[in-house]
């Protein structure tokens, strides 16, 4: 596990326990079933999804579930945002939590663009070997 991974699975960990606080200050505290179910779904899911991608057995694998980290990150944001407009969460409670998410944000949008460079310089380079070939069924098979 390189440094970046290493810092966005602990990021992701800790992230992932504000929400699960959060969740229980909405239901608990100001009695908010709906958005409060989906914000714990994605925000946790954000975590679950790097620990997944971190084990992945091809770069392809690690890609994929960096990205729905990512998406999950932005809809997290999302829930985050309507929570704030609705006034279940405060301008303070609002600006640390979000300020979190944005920060998991940039660093999978870093991870998924890099990911996905390497994975496009590999194939180019197969092709040009000729090793992409090797898989590829021959006509007469």
């Amino acid at each position: 596990m390189n440094e970046q991974n290493s810092i966005v699975a602990s990021k992701s960990k800790a992230f992932a326990l504000r929400i699960v606080k959060l969740y229980k200050y909405l239901t608990q505290e100001k009695k908010e079933f709906v958005l409060s179910n989906q914000i714990l779904r994605s925000g946790t899911s954000i975590g679950a999804n790097i620990v997944e991608a971190l084990s992945g057995i091809s770069k392809k694998d690690f890609y994929a579930k960096i990205y729905i980290s990512f998406k999950e990150s932005a809809e997290t944001m999302y829930w985050l945002e309507l929570l704030h407009e609705s006034d279940y969460i405060n301008d303070e409670q609002f600006n640390s939590i979000y300020k979190d998410c944005q920060e998991l944000n940039k660093i999978l949008s870093s991870i998924t663009k890099s990911t996905k460079e390497k994975i496009i310089n590999k194939l180019r380079k197969e092709e040009e070997s000729g090793e992409a070939d090797i898989l590829q069924p021959t006509p007469n098979s």
